[in-house]
C-alpha cells in the first residue's frame, strides 16, 4: 500500500483525476472538493477572467502542498518495497507526479508570455533542467517501472501546451455565465479530447487530422475560439537541444473567405506558379504550404466558399496533399484546418450551395459560440465584465473609469434587457462610441414585410415546391393591391390562373400576423 490511510488514498485518487480533467467542467471542482474535504474553497466554481485571479486560488496552493506530502509518503513506501506496487498504485503515483510538476513549471512557463521562442533559449533550457532535476528525485527509485515509461521531454511539452491552452481560453473567452463556461470547456475538449490520458499517450501529434468547425452568429467570437485552438497545439520539445521545435506564435494563418474572390482564395490557400493567372508574376507559397505541423489554417466564413474550391479542399482533407495553381507537383499539408461560419450549413446543403461530402469532412469537431444575449440572460453581471474587458484593451489606465461610464450609459439609454443583435462586436463598438461621443446609436433596421420575408427564406433554403411558390407569390401580390386584374397584369398570368392560385387561408393568416 502506498498510503496508510483511506483518507490519503481518496485524496490521491481525486488529485489523479485533476491531472487529466477538463478544468472548465464541474469535474474539476468535484475532484478538488474530494481531495481537500473541508479545506475546499468554492469561490472559483466558474473561472472568470474578471476575478482577482491570483488572489482567489487558495485551492491550488493547498492541493500542491497536499500532493507533495502524498508523493513523499508514496516514494518512501516504494523505496521500502524496491519499487514494487500494483499497476493501479503505480498509475496513481505517476498521476501525482504529473499534477505536482505542472504547477512547479507553470510560473516560469507563463513568464515566457505569448511568444516564448523570442525569449533566450537559455531560459527555456534552465526551466527544463530544473524540472528534470526535480522529476528525477521521484522517478529514480530502484526497481520502479512507471506505466508510461515517462519521457520527460514529452511531459514538458504537454505542460507547455496545457499552459497555453488555459491562457488563451481563459484570457480571451470572457464571462461567468454557464454558456461561456460551456464554451471554454468545449474549446478545451477540441484541443485535448475528452480523454486526456489517451491524448497524452497517442493523440497529441494526430489532432491535425481532425478539422474543427466553429458555428455561431456574427460577432460571437469565433475567431477567438479559432485562435485559442491554434495557439494551443502540441509542440515537441527536443531533449538534446533543450528547445521547442516550433514557435507557436507563428502558427496561425487566418483567411476570411468572404473578403476575397475565388481566384485569390485559391492563391492564398494553395499558392501559385508564375504565370498561373494574370498578375502571378512569381512563384508563391500558400497558407497550406507554409503552415508548420503544429500550425493551423483558419478558414473564416466557410459557408461562402465557392463549390469548386470546396472540391479542392475536400481532396486536401482526404489525402493531405495539394498542388499550387499552375503546378502538377503534389505537396504535403502538415497542419490543422479550422473553419467557421455564421450560416446554417444544413440549409446551405439543401439549397445546393454547400457540398454534403465536404460538410462530412469538416464536422468531426463542432463548437457553437453562444450569443451575447444568451450569456447575459444567464448572468447579467457579465455585461460589466465584458465592458471592462473591452475598456482594458483600449486603455488599461482608464479601464475602470471608462467601464463605469459605458455601463451607466447603457443602463440609462438601452436598458439591461437590450438584445445586442450584433453580439460582442456590437458591444465593442458601443464602448468606443461612448468613449468618443458619450453616446451610442444602435443600428435601426426597418421592419421587413413578414410574408415576403418568410417566402424569401424558404426560397433561399430550397424548401418550397414550384406549385407552392406560385400559390404563395400570387397570394402575396394580391394581398398588396387587392385587385385580381392588376395582380394578373403584374405577374404576366391569366386572371383565371391567378384566381386558382390565391389561397384565402394564407391571406387570412398573413393578415392576422401583420396586425399582431
Amino acid at each position: 500500500m502506498l498510503f496508510t490511510t483511506e483518507g490519503d488514498t481518496r485524496s490521491a485518487e481525486a488529485i489523479a483525476r485533476l491531472a487529466h480533467c477538463n478544468p472548465f467542467l464541474r469535474e474539476r471542482m468535484d475532484a478538488e472538493q474530494m481531495a481537500l474535504g473541508e479545506n475546499f474553497d468554492d469561490s472559483t466554481i466558474v473561472w472568470n477572467v474578471t476575478q482577482d485571479w491570483e488572489g482567489k486560488r487558495p485551492n491550488i496552493g493547498r492541493l500542491k502542498l497536499l500532493t507533495e506530502r502524498l508523493l513523499v509518503t508514496a516514494r518512501d513506501q516504494l523505496l521500502k518495497s524496491q519499487g514494487k506496487a500494483s499497476p493501479e498504485e503505480l498509475l496513481l503515483y505517476e498521476d501525482l507526479i504529473t499534477y505536482l510538476f505542472y504547477y512547479r513549471v507553470q510560473e516560469p512557463l507563463e513568464c515566457f508570455g505569448e511568444e516564448p521562442l523570442n525569449e533566450p533559449q537559455e531560459k527555456v533550457a534552465t526551466v527544463y533542467n530544473q524540472f528534470l532535476e526535480g522529476l528525477q528525485h521521484f522517478v529514480t527509485v530502484p526497481g520502479l517501472r512507471l506505466p508510461s515509461g515517462y519521457d520527460p521531454a514529452h511531459l514538458f511539452a504537454c505542460y507547455f501546451q496545457v499552459r497555453r491552452a488555459f491562457h488563451f481560453i481563459f484570457r480571451n473567452i470572457v464571462g461567468a455565465s454557464m454558456p461561456t463556461a460551456r464554451l471554454r470547456a468545449a474549446i478545451w475538449q477540441s484541443i485535448f479530447t475528452h480523454d486526456m490520458r489517451r491524448y497524452r499517450r497517442v493523440l497529441y501529434d494526430r489532432m491535425g487530422d481532425l478539422t474543427t468547425l466553429i458555428v455561431g452568429a456574427s460577432g460571437t467570437g469565433k475567431d477567438l475560439v479559432a485562435r485559442a485552438i491554434a495557439m494551443a497545439r502540441y509542440i515537441p520539445f527536443d531533449h538534446k537541444t533543450r528547445s521547442f521545435e516550433e514557435d507557436f506564435a507563428q502558427g496561425f494563418f487566418p483567411l476570411n473567405l468572404s473578403a476575397l474572390s475565388p481566384t485569390l482564395i485559391e492563391s492564398e490557400l494553395f499558392g501559385h506558379r508564375r504565370g498561373a493567372f494574370t498578375g502571378a508574376l512569381e512563384d508563391r507559397k500558400g497558407w497550406l504550404e507554409v503552415c508548420p505541423p503544429a500550425g493551423a489554417v483558419f478558414l473564416d466564413e466557410i459557408g461562402e466558399l465557392d463549390p469548386a474550391i470546396q472540391v479542392k479542399l475536400l481532396r486536401v482533407l482526404h489525402s493531405r496533399q495539394f498542388q499550387r495553381l499552375g503546378d502538377t507537383k503534389s505537396r504535403p499539408f502538415r497542419g490543422k484546418i479550422i473553419a467557421a461560419t455564421n450560416r446554417d450549413l444544413p440549409q446551405e446543403i439543401a439549397a445546393g450551395r454547400f457540398r454534403r461530402d465536404f460538410y462530412y469532412r469538416i464536422c468531426s469537431d463542432i463548437i457553437r459560440t453562444p450569443t451575447l444575449q444568451e450569456q447575459l440572460c444567464e448572468s447579467a453581471g457579465d455585461l460589466r465584465s465584458m465592458i471592462h474587458f473591452i475598456a482594458r484593451r483600449i486603455s488599461a489606465e482608464e479601464a475602470d473609469a471608462l467601464a463605469d461610464e459605458v455601463e451607466r450609459w447603457v443602463v440609462q439609454h438601452l436598458g439591461r434587457d437590450y438584445g445586442w443583435p450584433g453580439n460582442f462586436r456590437e458591444l465593442e463598438q458601443c464602448v468606443r462610441n461612448v468613449l468618443v461621443r458619450n453616446e451610442y446609436r444602435p443600428l435601426a433596421i426597418p421592419e421587413p414585410d413578414a410574408p415576403s420575408q418568410r417566402l424569401a427564406a424558404r426560397i433561399d433554403a430550397g424548401s418550397i415546391s414550384a406549385e407552392e411558390l406560385l400559390c404563395r407569390y400570387c397570394s402575396l401580390i394580391y394581398a398588396r393591391n387587392g385587385n385580381l386584374k392588376q395582380t394578373a397584369k403584374l405577374l404576366g398570368l391569366d386572371r383565371r390562373t391567378v384566381r386558382a392560385r390565391i389561397d384565402p387561408e394564407l391571406l387570412a393568416k398573413d393578415a392576422r400576423q401583420d396586425g399582431a
